[in-house]
């Protein structure tokens, strides 16, 4: 079916994209670095660690679809959802200083609560320009095909910033050793500079980008906010997007989060300044690894895109998933030593990263279409409320669930100015498996509930085009009543 609705124009494109670049600089430092500063810079124990990320999300559980909701509801002169990014961007970047502060306590507890309490703000000032980010996309445009443009925009801005953070992070946090300061001084550094960067984006939307009006009829009296998640878990098309949503970022969380364990205690041995020779660019090994590995999934957006326009989002996103699942077996078979081998995995997971960020996002917005045909209201902030929380709650799993692992199986935090440190063969065990085939178990299980998920380029058009309708006999019967 050949769509009716202009496209948007590319500044437009360019300007909401960028909103991933604010997030994807803070959510990338967290998610992969954030456990081993916890363990190695902090020195919690994991387990203590584990627990300081859960208990931080399960504080937040609420505020993810309550922000939504206030959004679907705030009327003001400037829209729904600008006034949120406007109001929320600076603090949003502040307040990354305080997550990466390792506390001079000496009571194991003490610093615990205070690590809780630095993840709980981060994450509330988050959701503040998070939901209200991610709502303005279906309200952008409701065509299927431009959705999935627009994310590309998104997915090329947040690969872009991943790539930036995760090269220069432990890059900069080497120089900073290097310099003789340390480990922390290197970490606030790191904070600082994309703190501050990600914050420009989301006053940039804030400032430029025009909300459309809701359509007549779609903006209904606000419902309980217990009756809307009600309403919400009975959108079947919505169980599946939340459930396909969990099991591909607690996977993208738990390998990233695991990568540079992975890389430092077993394929450098245990060297923490471990380099990799990248064309004759001496880099950290994770660097190196995380380098190649975003570079390919930048450049792969356009094949994914180009394969969700000419079959589906769907099929796009089970032959993506199964591809990375394969690299995510091999990676098991991996020895001590093997930098090149690694480095060429990371060309190959890369292919597939990039469908894990581009499609799963292309695919949400489409259930807020069939929301609205079924109940005659348009409530992006509920369902994308809910979404980002489960984004959230997916890395406070994989925090917890891979720190207390790494506990049980005996992991020892190095000493402060350790540059050689080996790990008991059972965390290595450990950090091996939860790296390589835990992640794969869970990417043939987002494999399966895309296969199932029922909303089909085919059956989204129809649902447009009921909607169309009946907003069209509104537009009639108001022309009658004016008459």
């Amino acid at each position: 079916m050949t769509s009716t609705q202009p496209r948007l124009p590319l500044w437009t494109k360019l300007v909401y994209g960028s909103g991933d670049w604010g997030m994807a600089s803070f959510n990338t430092l967290r998610q992969i670095f954030y456990a081993i500063f916890l363990t190695d810079v902090v020195g919690l124990d994991p387990r203590l660690a584990s627990v300081a990320a859960l208990v931080g999300v399960l504080w937040d559980a609420v505020n993810d679809p309550i922000v939504g909701t206030l959004s679907d509801n705030l009327r003001t002169r400037w829209g729904r959802r600008r006034p949120f990014l406007l109001l929320f961007a600076i603090p949003f970047g502040l307040c990354f200083l305080a997550l990466w502060w390792a506390p001079p306590w000496e009571s194991p507890v003490a610093v615990m609560l205070t690590v809780m309490a630095a993840y709980m703000l981060s994450d509330t000032l988050q959701t503040l320009v998070t939901v209200p980010f991610f709502t303005l996309l279906p309200e952008l445009t409701p065509d299927y095909d431009e959705r999935t443009a627009l994310t590309g925009y998104r997915m090329t801005f947040n690969l872009i910033a991943s790539l930036a953070t995760a090269v220069a992070g432990p890059a900069i946090v080497d120089e900073a050793l290097a310099a003789g300061l340390t480990q922390q001084q290197g970490y606030l550094i790191v904070a600082a500079l994309f703190g501050g960067l990600a914050a420009v984006p989301f006053l940039l939307i804030g400032l430029l980008i025009r909300e459309r009006a809701p359509a007549a009829g779609a903006a209904a009296p606000a419902a309980a906010f217990g009756e809307s998640v009600r309403a919400a878990w009975g959108n079947v098309p919505f169980r599946f997007a939340t459930l396909l949503y969990m099991l591909n970022w607690i996977t993208f969380d738990l390998v990233a989060l695991m990568l540079p364990y992975y890389l430092v205690y077993w394929v450098a041995g245990g060297d923490l300044l471990a380099k990799a020779d990248l064309l004759g660019v001496k880099l950290s090994l994770e660097s190196a690894v995380l380098g190649l590995l975003l570079v390919t999934a930048v450049l792969a957006l356009p094949l994914w895109t180009g394969l969700a326009r000419r079959f589906s989002k769907r099929s796009a996103y089970i032959g993506g998933m199964l591809f990375w699942a394969g690299v995510q077996l091999v990676l098991i078979t991996a020895q001590p030593g093997q930098v090149n081998f690694v480095l060429g995995l990371a060309v190959l997971a890369g292919l597939s990263v990039s469908t894990a960020h581009v499609l799963p996002e292309a695919i949400f917005p489409d259930v807020i279409e069939w929301d609205e045909l079924r109940t005659r209201r348009r409530r992006e902030g509920l369902y994308y409320g809910v979404k980002n929380f489960i984004r959230k709650l997916t890395g406070a799993l994989a925090i917890f669930l891979a720190l207390q692992t790494l506990g049980w199986f005996g992991y020892q935090t190095p000493p402060a100015a350790a540059t050689q440190f080996a790990q008991p063969a059972a965390a290595l065990t450990a950090i091996r498996f939860l790296t390589g085939p835990v992640g794969a178990l869970l990417l043939l299980g987002a494999a399966a509930v895309a296969w199932f998920y029922p909303l089909t380029r085919e059956r989204h058009a129809r649902i447009r085009a009921l909607l169309e309708q009946r907003r069209a006999r509104r537009r009639a019967a108001g022309l009658e009543a004016a008459d």
